[in-house]
């Protein structure tokens, strides 16, 4: 990474799209702690949390769904659930909030006692992002959320991030599926090579030459 700066506002989709290995992953891996930072400042909430474990990180009030879910496919789609509030001790607000989760995912109430290995591509990612809510996150960060899922499914998860985010939810989504990142966000960086080459509103950037011809085939 090069210096690179973003703002994400309270209330918004800000979209961090480029290619792989642009450093989209690596940028998410130091806002929350699994990549220790050399030099700059991560500030959340007015504090400047660079350097705290991921552990007081999350306990902030941010929280990461990573690359390619990571759900524990030997434990139950609820097991799994209340896994993401392992740093809560507040058990009647858990249970309202995985009650919450479950209307959230319809097909997660469906399959609450199914192995998490068992379940769909698509599924597994709703199931990522519901465990990543139980931690009542202010800040949702979402790494590579369509990556390896089926056309139908991608356009189904970008649904369920638009309908957290209608729930009230701040959201950080890192893609390589700039359409859809697009079209969701408020805001967009365009990042290549470790470096912020282009920013603007999403739909700005859905209409811009430079990323049409190098993201969305134009």
């Amino acid at each position: 990474m090069k210096g690179i700066s973003f703002n994400v506002d309270q209330g918004k989709i800000v979209a961090l799209i480029g290619a792989n290995g642009a450093g989209k992953s690596t940028t998410l891996r130091s806002i929350c702690g699994l990549k220790k930072v050399r030099e700059g400042e991560i500030i959340f909430k007015s504090e400047n949390i660079t350097g705290k474990s991921t552990n007081e990180i999350v306990k902030s009030g941010m929280t990461l769904v990573p690359e390619g879910r990571r759900i524990f496919p030997n434990l139950t789609v609820t097991e799994n659930l209340m896994l993401g509030a392992f740093l809560r001790n507040d058990s009647d607000e858990i249970a309202k909030d995985l009650e919450w989760v479950n209307t959230l995912f319809p097909r997660l109430k469906e399959r609450k006692d199914q192995k998490g290995g068992t379940l769909s591509g698509g599924e597994q990612q709703m199931l990522a992002i519901g465990r990543a809510l139980m931690s009542r996150p202010d800040l949702l960060m979402l790494d590579e959320p369509s990556l390896g899922l089926a056309p139908v499914l991608v356009g189904e998860v970008f649904k369920v991030i638009r309908k957290v985010h209608q729930e009230g939810k701040t959201i950080l989504l890192i893609e390589q599926n700039a359409l859809g990142a697009l079209k969701l966000a408020d805001y967009a960086y365009v990042l290549e090579t470790g470096r912020i080459v282009l920013e603007g509103k999403g739909e700005e950037l859905l209409n811009n030459e430079q990323v049409k011809k190098s993201y969305l085939g134009g």
